[in-house]
């Protein structure tokens, strides 16, 4: 399978920030929320402790006594020993699937505050790299990620606009980029192809699927 094939048809959009990765012998979810139809997780990677972000209750529905979570301190909850805490610049085997975890903030704005240590990840799963930034502004950190994808914000009030999504994809060190965290809560759908047309680097536009 083609690097196009594997982002359209193992990289599953949820709506928002959510995503859930189908590997070949592990199931990764990044920010599950508002799940309609779970599967069972080997992998939950959370970015911070928003509700929107982490979600207890979506967890509850695709949890397993071998499912491990990662995030950061705040995104504890009560997930007891299956909770494992990662900070920027610290990386995480699970299985055979190694997560690295990177900075996300704003600059410009007081939502995601750098002291927080909230997250962005490379999860690279069936020899992909799969970069979720999280929720962040264009920031310098993201000159030294390395990835074959990267899932960037683009319905800014939160995080980055458009064309600051423009901006870090230029960055960013990856074949393709995938727009998201728009059309609930925030942004439009519509920013997904106002991205594609000012992105330098080739963009991949997911539609949510929920239901799947």
């Amino acid at each position: 399978m083609n690097l196009e094939s594997f982002i359209k048809e193992k990289i599953v959009w949820l709506g928002h920030a959510s995503f859930r990765i189908d590997g070949e012998k592990a199931t990764v979810y990044i920010d599950p929320w508002k799940l309609k139809n779970p599967k069972p997780a080997d992998l939950v990677c959370i970015t911070h402790s928003h509700f929107d972000h982490l979600s207890i209750e979506d967890i509850a529905l695709i949890r397993k006594p071998s499912t491990v979570i990662i995030g950061p301190a705040d995104c504890k909850a009560n997930f007891g020993a299956s909770f494992r805490e990662i900070r920027p610049g610290q990386s995480i085997n699970v299985g055979d699937i190694n997560v690295e975890a990177y900075p996300a903030y704003n600059i410009d704005k007081d939502f995601h505050p750098q002291k927080n240590g909230w997250l962005g990840y490379v999860v690279e799963i069936d020899g992909v790299r799969i970069y979720h930034s999280g929720d962040t502004d264009k920031i310098p950190e993201m000159a030294e990620v390395r990835a074959n994808v990267a899932l960037l914000p683009v319905g800014g009030t939160y995080t980055m606009t458009v064309k600051q999504a423009g901006e870090a994809a230029s960055m960013i060190n990856t074949d393709y980029v995938v727009p998201m965290h728009c059309g609930d809560i925030v942004g439009t759908f519509e920013n997904r192809n106002e991205f594609g047309s000012i992105s330098k680097k080739p963009v991949i536009i997911l539609d949510p699927t929920a239901g799947v």
